[in-house]
């Protein structure tokens, strides 16, 4: 009875997003609430000590996750509040961007820089920076929406083929099931849905767009801070790969160079000035990370994701795995992989690569399916639940696309 009330509230939190406007409550209240509030429900309810105890151990654990996430995205996101400040992003967008284009090719090139930087970088580095380049055109609040979904859906893409690039790729490699060579095959599928998405998104879109042109002038500071943002994302990937080191440490380790780069700054202010751009994060963004994890975290103590993989060993792979990606879009697809990994599934090279494409892109058919949509959701302020479900079947359909490839083009190679 307990199991069913839980899963009730965690329902009650998905309906408190998704009628955030109407309620007028801040989605990281409501989120965090119940995310604790079904913790100590756990407890209350608990039929002994011993219990208590592995609750306690798996709340330790689910915390832990949290943490370190939490850590990830505070050094992520001081870097990019520091750059945006200084205008650095803007001026690298200036250089790499015409300043004046039409509409449908800056989609194109949103989505192809989305893609390609995700691929080479974290997700949550590659939507900030990439939702930083799209707020420095001049866009209407229709177009500036298309491009943030198209944002979320590109970065999950361009993931899938690199084992730095998304946690549940390296999860079902390290398992053994696919080898770096194939999972480069997995660029076609995610290359051509992501392009199908922004060709989508055109229709409708006229007319041409600028980007203010800023003349800045960087210190010496400025510049080599940004330095140490790039080095860091380069050397997240490198020390992950060759060392194993947690991409959490890289950056923080990154971050206290920053700090440190700061303490050359002349003045007192300004040397605590650097420090302050900690305070420019959005801890909304942070709480609701904490609510949504904790609640994906009872849901696995609970069993509920035992279940799923129970009902997907009952479906052929070519539909349970599509299944998987959709599911994903509702629960963490880490947990999720995990639990099918656990379950064992007899598949071949080209179900285990659509398993993998699947759950790396199927949590952006929802805002809250992925870190990429949530993130968009704090930084672009138009973006709620329901702006973004007006693109569902777009999304969907490109999904499908990306799918099918991934399971058709590694039995032709």
């Amino acid at each position: 009875m307990l199991h069913y009330f839980l899963m009730g509230l965690a329902v009650l939190a998905l309906l408190s997003i998704v009628f955030e406007e109407v309620i007028h409550i801040n989605k990281a209240k409501t989120t965090l609430f119940f995310g604790c509030l079904s913790w100590v429900l756990l407890f209350f309810f608990a039929d002994s000590a011993q219990e208590r105890e592995n609750i306690s151990h798996f709340l330790n654990e689910n915390l832990l996750e949290i943490a370190t996430l939490w850590l990830f995205l505070m050094s992520t996101m001081t870097f990019v509040a520091y750059l945006n400040a200084k205008g650095l992003i803007q001026t690298f967008v200036q250089k790499l961007f015409p300043q004046e284009l039409s509409k449908r090719l800056l989609l194109i090139l949103v989505a192809l820089f989305a893609l390609v930087l995700s691929a080479i970088c974290d997700n949550v580095t590659a939507t900030l920076v990439t939702i930083g380049l799209i707020q420095s055109f001049d866009l209407e609040k229709q177009d500036r929406l298309k491009m943030a979904a198209l944002t979320v859906f590109a970065v999950n893409s361009g993931g899938v083929a690199l084992i730095t690039g998304d946690v549940t790729t390296l999860m079902i490699f390290l398992a053994g099931h696919v080898d770096m060579g194939q999972l480069l095959i997995l660029l076609i599928p995610s290359a051509v849905s992501v392009v199908a998405l922004a060709i989508l998104f055109s229709f409708g879109m006229h007319g041409r767009v600028t980007t203010e042109v800023v003349q800045r002038t960087f210190t010496s500071v400025d510049i080599a801070i940004a330095i140490v943002f790039f080095a860091t994302i380069i050397c997240t990937m490198l020390f992950n790969i060759f060392f194993s080191i947690p991409p959490v440490l890289t950056f923080l380790m990154g971050l206290s160079i920053m700090f440190l780069i700061g303490r050359t700054v002349s003045t007192d202010a300004e040397q605590t000035q650097v420090l302050e751009y900690i305070r420019q994060i959005e801890y909304d963004t942070l709480l609701f990370f904490l609510g949504i994890l904790m609640l994906v975290g009872m849901l696995q103590e609970i069993q509920v994701l035992e279940q799923v993989a129970r009902w997907y060993s009952e479906l052929a792979p070519i539909y349970s795995n599509y299944i998987a990606g959709v599911v994903s879009a509702l629960l963490d697809n880490v947990p999720l992989t995990a639990a099918l990994l656990k379950a064992s599934p007899e598949l071949t090279t080209s179900q285990w690569l659509g398993l993998t494409y699947s759950v790396g892109v199927g949590g952006s058919l929802l805002i809250i399916g992925s870190a990429a949509g949530i993130i968009t959701m704090s930084k672009v302020k138009e973006m709620t639940f329901g702006a973004y479900m007006r693109y569902f079947p777009a999304l969907l359909i490109c999904y499908t696309i990306g799918y099918l490839l991934s399971i058709s083009i590694p039995t032709l190679l």
